[in-house]
């Protein structure tokens, strides 16, 4: 693998986790545990296999920047994350990722959620 494409998916994934920050703390959690599993997953596939999957993560990382900032203007609203995957993109998928999106919807769903998370503001010591 090139050293230019080691780095371009190494920034990719620290951006994305940034971003993260910018989410409500039970999307943050849902969200940072996806993409360290899909990144895991795809560090063996082939060229034009990842050229696709860091394409798409470009596109959700330029999204999710986008909706944090239109948030941000609308602060009186409550924030806003994701957009509607259109059917016929679904043509494009794997039975294996039709799987994973079914999964990842119920759990982004679940009225109580199967994780806690609370944010402290005493210093760990």
């Amino acid at each position: 693998m090139p050293a230019g494409h080691i780095s371009r998916v190494r920034a990719l994934y620290r951006r994305i986790l940034l971003l993260h920050r910018l989410l409500p703390p039970d999307l943050k959690a849902l969200g940072d545990q996806y993409v360290k599993d899909e990144f895991r997953r795809h560090k063996t596939v082939r060229s034009d296999e990842a050229q696709r999957f860091l394409q798409e993560w470009e596109v959700y990382a330029a999204v999710l920047w986008q909706q944090a900032n239109e948030n941000r203007q609308n602060s009186t609203e409550k924030a806003c994350f994701g957009t509607a995957l259109p059917a016929e993109r679904l043509d494009d998928f794997r039975d294996e990722q039709i799987g994973q999106l079914q999964e990842l919807m119920q759990e982004a769903t679940k009225p109580n959620r199967q994780f806690s998370i609370t944010e402290s503001r005493k210093p760990k010591f």
